[in-house]
């Protein structure tokens, strides 16, 4: 029998609060809105580290929540092809945030896993595996990196 080989994994979330719009929906979220929503970050390692953890709980904080922190919470997060941002950069420049993508929950997920854990990871032993982004309570987006 061949010995298995799998990852260990850690959760933490983090709840902050935002603004988007959906360039191109056709209902009510096609208007600038804002949540407070909640981020589930997944992170994985090969091996434990010498105390037996994948990651310390508040190694993910400083990395990952607080990157959410310093760059989305309580701004309004524009796709660079919307056709509102000059105006709304010109309106209030220091709550927008302008992403290169639509900012849909499937979106943001997707560019915390591939984007920004990357350099937030950079010199651990350890992976964002999967990003779970809920938009509300009731309505979430999961990007895996396996």
């Amino acid at each position: 029998m061949s010995k298995q080989t799998g990852m260990t994994l850690a959760k933490r979330y983090h709840d902050f609060s935002y603004g988007h719009r959906v360039v191109g929906h056709q209902t009510k979220c096609k208007h600038l809105h804002g949540h407070n929503g909640r981020v589930h970050f997944t992170i994985g390692a090969p091996k434990l580290n010498q105390l037996g953890m994948v990651m310390d709980f508040g190694v993910i904080k400083s990395k990952l929540c607080q990157w959410l922190e310093d760059n989305w919470d309580h701004k309004m997060l524009i796709w660079e092809h919307d056709p509102l941002v000059a105006d709304l950069k010109n309106l209030v420049p220091d709550d927008i945030v302008v992403v290169p993508f639509n900012p849909t929950a499937e979106q943001m997920a997707q560019y915390l896993v591939e984007e920004v854990s990357i350099d937030a990871l950079a010199g651990t032993n350890c992976i964002l595996v999967e990003c779970e982004f809920e938009e509300t309570r009731k309505c979430s987006a999961v990007y895996t990196n396996l």
